[in-house]
């Protein structure tokens, strides 16, 4: 009677391990195709990926500009700010060019190098962009990177999702998968076993 309880409590918990591996499975599967439709075509589609340094010509705060929070918004959607302009002379070929935050910040204003947040007060964004005006001035060269295609002219200070950045998203879903995966395969091995031994 002892037997056949131990027997039924076992083969509960190897049900019970089975179901939490396809489960961490089924998640890191859901977790890849979510990375996949959202980072990865960011990555692919950024042009930025040499890495180069870049020397500060002029770092100089413009008048007041309007940036819409995004494309095809409303007046309400609309801030202004004022407009940081960036140059730089690019290294690897000698040019005059404009700097800009990342990726979005092109696509978003293409005449300022910084887009501050549209939450963030008034003085707030002024004294930031004054601060950074003035690192700019204070450390004359940085990493940045360029287009080797030649399609744009500028460079970016930081790319959205680096190569680093990409590989530690794939991380947490990896280690779901892998653990899973071997929930399972230690619970078949478990089930193995017991039938070879009940043979025996």
């Amino acid at each position: 009677m002892l037997g056949k309880k131990l027997v039924t409590a076992q083969k509960r918990g190897e049900t019970r391990a089975l179901c939490l591996g396809l489960g961490m499975v089924a998640c890191s599967m859901m977790m890849y195709f979510f990375i996949g439709i959202t980072i990865v075509p960011f990555y692919t589609k950024s042009i930025w990926t040499t890495e180069t340094v870049c020397k500060v010509l002029k770092a100089n705060i413009e008048d007041k500009t309007l940036c819409p929070d995004s494309q095809g918004s409303e007046d309400e959607d609309i801030f202004s700010y004022p407009c940081l302009q960036v140059w730089v002379n690019l290294t690897a070929s000698g040019q005059e060019v404009m700097l800009y935050q990342t990726e979005d910040t092109l696509e978003r204003n293409p005449k300022c190098s910084y887009i501050p947040d549209k939450l963030e007060d008034s003085k707030e964004v002024k004294a930031r962009i004054e601060t950074i005006a003035s690192n700019f001035k204070k450390y004359h060269t940085f990493p940045c990177y360029y287009d080797p295609g030649g399609t744009q002219s500028n460079v970016i200070l930081s790319r959205l999702y680096p190569p680093k950045g990409l590989l530690f998203a794939f991380l947490w879903p990896t280690l779901l998968f892998t653990g899973g995966c071997l929930i399972i395969v230690l619970v078949k091995i478990s089930q193995y076993v017991s039938v070879l031994s009940a043979w025996q």
